[in-house]
């Protein structure tokens, strides 16, 4: 495994910036310009990229949907909510047509907002593509095909181009796939969700997302502990803050930052990705809380090694 790409990181739903939420970051922007000129356009950018992530970027709002590339020339992909949209684009534009690829698709669960990218993915319509669907639920393939029927889609699944394939995995066992020993672990969600691991010879990643953690099951804590342990990478879903985890928002199915911090520092994983962002928070409140998380691990290390803390936003990429 050599990166990890992020197409859509919202939880629920997709989100979209407002336009208010636009004219406060060219406010922000001004402000900070404090009347100054710049000399050219190098001068600009430069500039630009000194103002907080806030104001010159943004998380985006699409939904889930995570890329792993490896050296393998097949694509593994995590979940299809609607970043799957432009990852599909992405891979036409590189790859062309005709260029037959085939794709791993692994879902966590068969709630819409990780399977409605499906129908826009641009791949799934092209003769010779091979997609192969890996997940644990037994109404899998029920549930693609549902969301694309009469009324609810004018493009019926019966027309995909693409050799589509379903693939029942096994929680907690390890299926060999595409050069990656690949284990899924059932999480506390509604349905039931499942994270994998994804393990190379020298790299591990964990996709944890819609799995909730209840602060007194000192069982289930330590199996997460186990099933992250040494990972390079843990993409964590940290929708709520700890208080409306373990209160108001008890049994909706989600984790918060900290308990992604306190799980992650168990492990002894290097670096966590806060994922699944609640869809009402804005880029400063994301941003505010990606500071409060690097602050929640830095006191509470003790003699760990350091956790890298990074809050994921639709276009990052990360090297492992």
């Amino acid at each position: 495994m050599k990166q990890v790409i992020f197409w859509g990181t919202r939880g629920s739903l997709p989100t979209a910036l407002t336009s208010r939420d636009i004219r406060d970051k060219i406010a922000s922007a001004l402000v900070s310009a404090n009347g100054r000129n710049f000399r050219n356009r190098a001068a600009l950018d430069e500039f630009v990229d000194s103002l907080p992530f806030a104001v010159n970027g943004t998380f985006g709002g699409n939904s889930s949907c995570v890329e792993i590339l490896t050296d393998e020339r097949e694509h593994i992909i995590c979940d299809m909510g609607s970043g799957a949209r432009p990852l599909g684009q992405a891979k036409i534009a590189r790859y062309g047509v005709p260029n037959p690829q085939t794709y791993h698709i692994f879902i966590s669960h068969l709630h819409w907002d990780h399977l409605m990218g499906f129908p826009f993915f641009a791949p799934m319509y092209i003769p010779g593509n091979r997609i192969i669907v890996h997940g644990c639920h037994e109404r899998i393939e029920e549930a693609f095909r549902l969301q694309m029927r009469a009324p609810c889609f004018p493009v019926d699944y019966s027309q995909a181009g693409a050799k589509i394939e379903f693939d029942l995995m096994t929680p907690g066992k390890p299926h060999f796939i595409c050069g990656l020993n690949v284990t899924p672990k059932l999480q506390l969600h509604a349905g039931d969700s499942y994270g994998y691991r994804f393990d190379s010879l020298d790299k591990s990643v964990v996709y944890s997302t819609d799995s909730e953690h209840k602060l007194d099951d000192i069982e289930s804590f330590n199996g997460f502990v186990e099933f992250f342990a040494k990972a390079d990478l843990v993409i964590f879903d940290a929708m709520y803050s700890l208080a409306e985890a373990a209160s108001v928002k008890s049994d909706w199915g989600h984790s918060s930052n900290v308990v992604g911090v306190e799980l992650c520092q168990a492990a002894a994983v290097k670096r966590l990705a806060l994922f699944h962002h609640e869809p009402i928070h804005d880029d400063k409140q994301l941003s505010r809380l990606a500071t409060e998380t690097r602050r929640f691990e830095q006191i509470t290390r003790g003699e760990n090694l350091p956790l890298d803390v990074v809050s994921a936003y639709d276009g990052l990429t990360l090297d492992l």
